[in-house]
């Protein structure tokens, strides 16, 4: 989780967080193979924040199951903090997941019924953490994503930026070593959208690791590093040119009142 000083801890490193190797996944539909990824290769270090951009079809949907541990590749390697991942027995890869990665999806995907807190803690459920430790954890998740007084209030009680926030916390509870983001504003209007970007922006700064998967290159501005897939393969990886810095352009939005929103 994030510290009490608002920083994410250390974590020993021995190079790139991650680092994909002539990656490949390959379809079997029927007697039709499908090459979703061909041979992809590149590395990502610790405290980036990177947007991932390409149509249908491209093989960045696949590409972000592989990180997730969600896919296994046909060919090459996947290693995420030393650990190479395409060797893993599917349990292995559930720990990995519940351990060092948050999702962030596009429909928030919280439990209608159940408190902001209670949805933050259900990672937590099945590890060997406290009732006690688990709720302090929460409510300083939920303070990272500015909604430290909301801990209380049901999805139905939020508006929709702020049960994307709720979504952020809940990947942030398990200190991740990387937030996997797909979509996360699709869903979204446009100032809700730079609202969730500035709360990425935030945490990014604190140290946390940020992969986003996005078709509005808008959206990709803010990411400090745009990769670009295309027919299975990396069509362009480069830094962002001035990054879109969310704070400021909400200073220059209209501003809603999200209580009317819930």
């Amino acid at each position: 989780m994030i510290g009490t000083d608002g920083t994410a801890p250390e974590r020993p490193s021995n190079g790139h967080l991650i680092r994909i190797e002539h990656l490949a996944k390959t379809y079997q539909l029927g007697e039709v193979e499908v090459h979703a990824l061909r041979g992809v290769s590149l590395t990502i270090s610790r405290g980036e924040f990177v947007a991932i951009m390409g149509a249908s079809g491209s093989g960045k949907s696949t590409f972000m199951n592989i990180l997730g541990c969600l896919d296994k590749p046909t060919r090459g390697t996947y290693t995420l903090e030393d650990i190479e991942v395409g060797k893993l027995s599917r349990d292995e890869l559930a720990q990995i997941r519940n351990r060092s990665i948050g999702f962030v999806f596009q429909g928030f995907n919280l439990l209608s019924r159940t408190s902001a807190i209670e949805n933050v803690e259900l990672p937590l459920l099945y590890s060997s953490t406290t009732q006690k430790d688990r709720h302090q954890r929460a409510i300083r998740a939920l303070e990272a994503v500015g909604l430290g007084d909301r801990v209380h209030h049901f999805p139905n009680q939020l508006s929709g930026g702020q049960q994307q926030r709720v979504a952020v916390a809940r990947a942030l509870v398990n200190d991740p070593s990387i937030v996997l983001a797909d979509e996360p504003t699709g869903n979204l209007d446009s100032r809700t959208s730079v609202e969730v970007m500035d709360v990425f922006q935030q945490l990014n700064q604190k140290g946390i690791t940020i992969l986003l998967v996005t078709h509005e290159p808008d959206i990709a501005s803010f990411a400090k590093r745009q990769i670009v897939f295309r027919d299975g393969k990396i069509r362009s990886d480069r830094p962002t040119t001035d990054p879109r810095v969310a704070s400021t352009i909400l200073k220059e939005m209209p501003a809603i009142d999200e209580e009317d929103d819930e």
